[in-house]
This record gives C-alpha cells, sequence and structure tokens, in this order.
C-alpha cells in the first residue's frame, strides 16, 4: 500500500530499412520516434523520477550532429522530452517534413536508431545528470558510445579500481558512469585493433575510418567489458557509427524481451509493451536470455549472441507480483494464482464463516490477485454449500435448497484512495494525521460488529500506510475483524539488483523480528550477528555469508506475521487485526519459472548480494539506516 519505486524501464528500436521505406509505407519517416514514444508511455510504471531518448543520425554528414538526446526530471518527463523535440521541427516546412530523403540529412532525430529510458532512482541520487541515457562523445564517430540501461550493480568498488588501473579518471563514482567508461574503453580497444588492421599505409583516413565503421564487432567489447559486473542488468547501447545492441545479465534477474523482423528490431523491458505498440501476439515478442545480447551491425545484420555463460537463473519474482504491468497474459494468470492460493488461509481466518465476511483490494494493482482469491473462495464456498445441501437430506424443500444457492462472495470497492490529499500533506503530527485520510472508504457495505473486512494488497513491505491510514479508515466501518493479506511474501532482506529496498530499518518483518529477538531475552543475536558482519568486511565478496538470516532462523513465519499484526494496529483500533503473507512455497508454485526471492530468503543469486545485505545491517546496527547500502 506504499509503493515501492521500482527498476527502470529501456526501450530500443532500430530501423532496418531506409527512411524513406516507412514515409512511403506508414505516411512518415518518424515511424521510429513514434514508436518509441509509445514504448516509453506503455512503460511510464518503470519510471517517473525523469525520463531520456536519444536518436542516432547514420547518414549525418561531417560538421553535422549525429547524436540527439533530449532528458527531463518528473512525472511528466515523457511528454516533455518528446515535446521538446517535436518544437525542433517547427521551422521546417510541410514539404520538408514528409521529405524523407531531406529530413534524415537536416531535420534533428530523423535517425535510424532511437533508445528509451524511463528512471526510477535506486540510490538517492537525482538530477539530470543521472538520468539516461549518457553519451561519450568523440569526433570519431566509431568512438562515440550511447548506453542507458536498467541496472544496478554490487561491486562498483572494484569496477572503479578496473577502469582506474586501466589508465583512465573517473568523473564519477557510479555504476552508470563505470559502465560508460568501461564500454568506452573497450570500444577504444576495438576500434585500435581495427585501425592496426586495415591502416595498409595505401588507404586514406577516410577510408580506414569506413573499413573501421564496418567491421567493428561489438561482441568483443560486451565480452571484455562485463564480465566483472556482478548484479542485475539490460544494458542498451548505440555507437555513432551505427552498431546498437542490448545485453542481459547472465542470471536473468532484470527482463528484457524484444522482436525482429525484416523492418525493425525493438528491445523493451516488458513483452505487453512491444505487443501492443507493434500488433504482436505473445509467441512473436521472444524473451532476450540470461547472459545474451541482440546485436544490431552498421549495415543491419542482426545475431543473437552468447555474451556470458548462463548463471542459475534467478529471474525477478517482484516483476511477476507487482513492478511489470498485469497485462502480459503469463503475469495475469501468476498474479490470479497468487491470490488463489491464500484463499484457504483467508477462510480460516475468517473462522471459516463466508457469509460474514467482506473482501475487497487496495490498492487497485492488487485487484487481479483479489480474482484469485475470490475465485479461491468460490471453490471453498461451494463445498460448503454441497454439504449444507447433503445435510437437508434427500428431500430437501425449493426454500432451503434457494437460501444455500444464494450465498456469494460479498465483494466491494471498500476504499478509495484520495490522491489529491497526498500534494499536501504537511511534516511532523500533522502530516500523520492528515496522512490517515489518504483512503476514504464506502459506507453501508459492512455489517457492524458482524462481518469480518478482509483488504488484499500485492505486497507489505514497510507497513506505514497501513497503520497510519488504512486499518485507522477501515476501522472506521466498525467490523468484527480486519485481516490484511498480501500477495507476496514476508519482505526481509535489501534488494541491490535495482529496486528502492536497501534500508533493514524500514522492513516491517525486520522490525518485528528484532522485536520479538527483544521479548524473548535474545538481544544478544543482534550483536553477534554485527560481530560476524563485520568481520567478513575485508573478505572477498565470493567468501561473504548472509548472516543477516540468524535474525530469523528462531521464529516462525506465522510468529513474524503476528508480530506485524500487532506492531501495525494502531492504539485506537480495537478490534482483532490479522495479517496474512503469501509462502515462499507458494509464490514459486505461482511464478514456477521465476525463482529470484532473494528479498524474501536471503538467497542473493550473486556474491555481491551477501556483501551489500551485511554492509545494510552494519549500518542499521551502527544508527546509520538512513545510509543506502548500494553506492551507484
Amino acid at each position: 500500500m506504499e509503493p515501492i519505486k521500482h527498476e527502470c524501464g529501456i526501450a530500443l528500436i532500430r530501423l532496418l530499412k531506409p527512411l524513406e521505406y516507412y514515409q512511403e509505407k506508414y505516411g512518415t519517416w518518424m515511424y521510429g520516434f513514434n514508436k518509441l514514444y509509445l514504448l516509453m508511455e506503455k512503460q511510464h510504471n518503470r519510471g517517473q523520477e525523469g525520463a531520456g531518448m536519444a536518436a542516432l543520425k547514420m547518414e549525418a554528414q561531417a560538421g553535422e550532429e549525429f547524436f540527439f538526446r533530449e532528458r527531463a526530471l518528473g512525472s511528466n518527463a515523457i511528454s516533455e522530452i518528446f515535446s521538446t523535440a517535436n518544437h525542433k521541427f517547427e521551422g521546417y516546412t510541410s514539404e520538408q517534413m514528409h521529405d524523407a530523403e531531406y529530413a534524415k540529412m537536416h531535420i534533428p532525430y530523423a535517425g535510424e536508431i532511437y533508445m528509451g529510458h524511463l528512471r526510477y532512482s535506486t540510490t538517492g541520487r537525482s538530477g539530470l545528470d543521472f538520468v539516461h541515457p549518457f553519451i561519450r562523445r568523440n569526433n570519431f564517430r566509431d568512438k562515440s558510445l550511447c548506453v542507458c540501461g536498467n541496472f544496478n550493480l554490487t561491486n562498483v568498488d572494484e569496477i572503479f579500481a578496473e577502469v582506474m588501473e586501466s589508465g583512465q579518471h573517473p568523473r564519477r563514482y557510479s555504476d552508470t558512469y563505470m559502465i560508460l567508461e568501461q564500454l568506452g574503453f573497450r570500444l577504444d580497444r576495438e576500434v585500435e585493433r581495427l585501425y592496426n588492421q586495415f591502416n595498409d599505409g595505401i588507404r586514406s583516413g577516410r577510408e580506414v575510418t569506413e573499413q573501421i565503421e564496418r567491421h567493428i564487432v561489438i561482441e568483443n567489447i560486451l565480452k571484455t567489458a562485463s564480465p566483472t559486473w556482478d548484479g542485475g542488468y539490460c544494458i542498451c547501447g548505440m555507437t555513432g557509427s551505427g552498431e546498437c545492441f542490448a545485453v542481459r545479465d547472465p542470471w536473468g534477474i532484470r527482463p528484457a524481451y524484444y522482436y525482429k523482423d525484416d523492418e525493425i528490431v525493438v528491445v523493451a523491458s516488458e513483452r505487453p509493451v512491444i505487443q501492443t505498440a507493434f500488433g504482436l501476439t505473445q509467441e512473436q515478442v521472444q524473451p532476450l536470455q540470461p547472459g545474451q545480447a541482440i546485436v544490431v551491425t552498421q549495415a543491419g545484420a542482426v545475431r543473437l549472441s552468447q555474451i556470458n555463460p548462463q548463471q542459475r537463473v534467478r529471474q525477478c519474482s517482484f516483476e511477476r507480483i507487482y513492478f511489470s504491468r498485469g497485462n502480459d497474459a503469463d503475469i495475469y494468470q501468476e498474479r490470479k494464482q497468487l491470490g488463489r492460493l491464500l484463499s484457504d488461509r483467508v477462510c480460516q481466518a475468517c473462522d471459516n464463516d463466508l457469509q460474514h465476511a467482506v473482501f475487497s483490494f487496495i490498492p487497485n494493482t492488487a485487484e487481479v490477485a483479489y480474482m484469485g482469491l475470490v475465485e479461491g473462495l468460490n471453490q471453498l464456498l461451494n463445498q460448503q454449500k454441497a454439504e449444507q445441501i447433503q445435510a437437508l437430506g434427500p428431500n430437501p424443500s425449493s426454500e432451503a435448497l434457494m437460501q444455500i444457492l444464494s450465498q456469494h462472495i460479498r465483494n466491494e470497492k471498500i476504499a478509495n484512495k484520495d490522491i489529491k490529499l497526498r500534494t499536501f500533506i504537511a511534516e511532523g503530527a500533522s502530516r500523520n494525521d492528515l496522512a490517515s485520510h489518504v483512503y476514504d472508504v464506502t459506507y453501508g457495505c459492512i455489517t457492524e460488529g458482524v462481518d469480518t473486512l478482509v483488504a488484499i494488497d500485492d505486497s507489505i513491505v514497510r507497513g506505514t500506510t497501513l497503520k497510519q491510514s488504512v486499518i485507522k479508515i477501515l476501522n472506521t466501518l466498525h467490523p468484527r475483524k480486519i485481516v490484511i493479506v498480501s500477495s507476496a511474501p514476508q519482505v526481509r532482506y535489501p534488494d541491490c539488483y535495482g529496486i528502492d529496498m536497501s534500508r533493514m530499518g524500514e522492513f516491517i518483518a525486520f522490525k518485528a523480528a528484532v522485536q520479538l529477538l527483544h521479548d524473548r531475552g535474545m538481544a544478544s543475536v543482534l550483536d553477534e550477528v554485527y560481530a560476524k558482519c563485520k568481520a567478513q568486511a575485508d573478505l572477498p565478496k565470493e567468501k561473504v555469508r548472509n548472516y543477516v538470516k540468524e535474525i530469523y532462523a528462531p521464529f516462525t513465519d506465522q510468529e513474524i506475521s503476528d508480530k506485524i499484526s500487532e506492531m501495525l494496529t494502531p492504539d485506537c483500533v480495537q478490534i482483532p487485526v490479522e495479517i496474512i503473507y503469501q509462502t515462499n512455497e507458494g509464490l514459486h508454485e505461482a511464478c514456477p519459472n521465476y525463482s529470484g526471492d532473494w528479498y524474501f530468503t536471503g538467497d542473493y543469486p550473486t556474491a555481491g548480494g551477501n556483501r551489500l545485505v551485511n554492509l545494510a545491517f552494519i549500518n542499521y546496527y551502527e544508527g546509520n539506516d538512513s545510509k543506502r547500502a548500494m553506492k551507484s
């Protein structure tokens, strides 16, 4: 109910035909430009802090710009960057704007490669300087590079040292700049390799450059730069000479999908985005495999290349629960199953009395899981109906049968978010008072003192909004009991691969475990875990263990859920409040192909994850929980 900041979103388009082709077939040379806008708007859910786009004009003449870029901050950044780009067309006549040959020579953004990025910061760093894409400019087109990505690396310090060891002087300490400089350095080496190959003393400098541009092997750059990257990533790039690529991490942590035909190559963070923008079926859009890159050469040749060996695949399960748009066919069914698998426990929480229970969902992103929950509850209700009918004997009356058959799951729209109110929330005590009114309730749906009120959410991470607003406002309906359901398991550990969940003290599950340790006279466990974490500070990341697990080890999931229920119940609420979480087993049953569950289990897919979870706990223990575990 309190939004988690998402992973970022990427979009890449490579036109494989001349602009004249698109002018003739689609009525505009802006086909790629317009499709980029669609891809970015359809992924707006992935980044509302900023957005950027870039275009490459492959046929630009000497003395003219070949990279074009726009970036902006804020939730309206997509509209702003495309509006700014469109303003640059205003000085051209209608004839010029409809002349593809003229456009590709003279009009900005009339290019063959387009790249877009939507940003959600995961490190607290903000400002236009941190909005992708990033450009490394050079007078040689083949040494110019533009990159963007959906990623977060755990070992920026190692990469920084490697970049320095190569003789460079990095201008910033962040994973984005490190990747840009690493790729740029390897691009320089690739160009130098080709220069030595083609500089035969006969060709002119221009002829040598043309040969270099035709023969750059992007795989050489990616294979020498990326092996040191520990983390989740999908990184897109394009060179000034017209090569482009998208590469995915070998664990499959970050998502990437692509489509290609004889007209176009498209890459995006979500499959239905490509489906909708280009009118495709699910089967036509393929996932980029872990460790794989899709590469397009200057000449337009497209190939899939394995850049790094595929590791144990740990695709992010939060993509399925929360981040990705729910109109993906598989995600839709998975979210319904997450809700359906909770129906037995929800029924028990209602004392198996489904006739005196009202079901709803908060927020809207939980609607699909809610539908699955209702389906599961209907199955349970049908079983109850069957038992009641059997108990009537061989000759039941029509009235008795109708009374049983008329029973139904009571589903209502109980809570509505007052979005406008959030803008005016003040600080301090007044903020807490106003926060309690972020949601409005629908009156008249509950029989006071009789009905159990059940609301499902997609995840309960911090619990702040629950305690300050949701439970208080639901309590005004005076139900017999309030049950809050999370379709995700308890979030216990920081994420370090691209989600804004990095501080231990923010997690209500962690707070509950710590409180249980204190309640049971076991607070020394915290001291022991701290000592173990500190003892590993200088170890290579490959040898570091996740000792934070020991904080949760003494308790069952139910004990922690019960403590969470107690901690999130406001003092003013006197009726019982129960919070139910999805189990890890249920998560994997619902999403069998997405085993990335480190935020729930602490089983990080890369060595750097263990190092950063320990660092997050050290920061918490030392009172520095305002610090983020990641530096990027």
